[in-house]
């Protein structure tokens, strides 16, 4: 996830969002990045990605973020900073929180009160994944791909999927472990993180541990 900074808009017209997809289109395929789901709100973006090579992820968010600021401050004869600082990341058990993911980024305009249904959001993935719209450049899942043998079947599934709220706590969870930058998922999951990354992926207690 990437937010304008002081929470400030980060898209001002059609175009904006237009140019923001292609740049990401092209850093995908130059940073050898795989897109699974997105929604591009009005002053922050949430992209459900996998990177195929070391360091790919933070490649892509590079690429894009620096040739989106130009492009803005040269449209709007502005100069600056445009985002937050450096995009906050969460790593994500797929088996059990990816198509909860999936569902929490394209639930972001429902829930900011901009449209009713996520089908009535023109920037995000969810018309390529429950309506059959296609964007060549999306990736779908396995986990998707498993609702369904048939593609009309998946992408009807997947909507009956937007029929149940999202619960509570998992909202909690995406929220927390991504502002953390702590991996999401079980604690087995997590240890195998942090056995491969040398670092912690599990979040914190705060208060003095217990003896």
């Amino acid at each position: 996830m990437q937010r304008g900074n002081n929470r400030q808009p980060i898209f001002f017209h059609e175009d904006d969002y237009c140019t923001y997809l292609e740049y990401l289109r092209e850093a995908l395929v130059k940073n050898n990045c795989k897109l699974y789901a997105f929604v591009q709100m009005t002053n922050h973006v949430h992209l459900l990605t996998l990177g195929e090579t070391s360091g790919g992820i933070s490649g892509l968010m590079q690429s894009v973020g620096r040739r989106y600021v130009l492009y803005i401050n040269r449209t709007y004869r502005r100069s600056g900073t445009l985002f937050e600082g450096r995009f906050k990341s969460s790593l994500v058990d797929s088996e059990r929180y990816l198509l909860t993911c999936m569902r929490y980024i394209e639930l972001n305009p429902v829930r900011a009160g901009m449209v009713a249904d996520p089908g009535d959001y023109r920037w995000s993935s969810y018309q390529h994944h429950a309506t059959g719209r296609s964007m060549e450049w999306l990736t779908e899942p396995q986990e998707y791909l498993h609702l369904a043998t048939n593609p009309e079947v998946c992408a009807l599934t997947y909507r009956e999927l937007f029929k149940q709220p999202l619960v509570t706590h998992d909202i909690e969870a995406i929220r927390t472990h991504l502002n953390k930058d702590c991996a999401l998922g079980s604690g087995k999951f997590q240890d195998e993180i942090e056995a491969v990354l040398g670092r912690r992926s599990k979040i914190v207690p705060q208060g003095r541990p217990k003896k």
